[in-house]
């Protein structure tokens, strides 16, 4: 065992998990609205590699990985247990989390994910003021709850990414 005080190196991030209610209409909305590549599909049964893992007696579980520009998202159904529950929380709810991509031309994309069934949670704010004057932001949220935001900063030279 190593001791509490050894030093450790965090590498890269190597991908964000998302719970979905069918992997199948998640997909569609990964590859097929924002463009992100399928890499695969794994299909586990319940097992003790899983259900250890995640932290669920029982869990049972369809998991896709997709790559977009610089980071993977790995979208998870789960078959099992059948008491599993679908969460909404609000982006001020302990607990909530968001993926945020920097985007070009968000009007459009806002168009896009929209015909798909996600919503913006308000009009797109625009910064009128510092260091990030003139980025443009918006959270959407999609039909089981998940948020994202997006970011389009204006044109001209790109801000270094913090």
């Amino acid at each position: 065992m190593t001791e509490a005080g050894a030093p450790f190196r965090i590498e890269t991030t190597e991908h964000t998990g998302i719970t979905v209610s069918s992997l199948d209409e998640a997909l569609s909305f990964w590859s097929g609205v924002m463009g992100f590549q399928h890499l695969y599909t794994w299909d586990f049964e319940e097992s003790s590699l899983l259900g250890d893992l995640v932290g669920v007696k029982a869990a049972a579980a369809r998991i896709a990985m997709v790559k977009g520009p610089g980071h993977l998202i790995e979208l998870l159904e789960y078959r099992s247990p059948s008491d599993r529950r679908v969460m909404k929380p609000r982006s001020c709810d302990v607990g909530s989390v968001h993926v945020a991509f920097r985007v070009e031309n968000l009007d459009a994309l806002l168009m896009r994910v929209g015909g798909a069934g996600w919503s913006a949670v308000c009009k797109v704010q625009t910064v009128r003021s510092g260091e990030r004057t003139g980025l443009r932001l918006v959270y959407v949220r999609g039909p089981d709850g998940v948020t994202l935001e997006f970011l389009e900063y204006p044109k001209g030279p790109v801000p270094a990414t913090p």
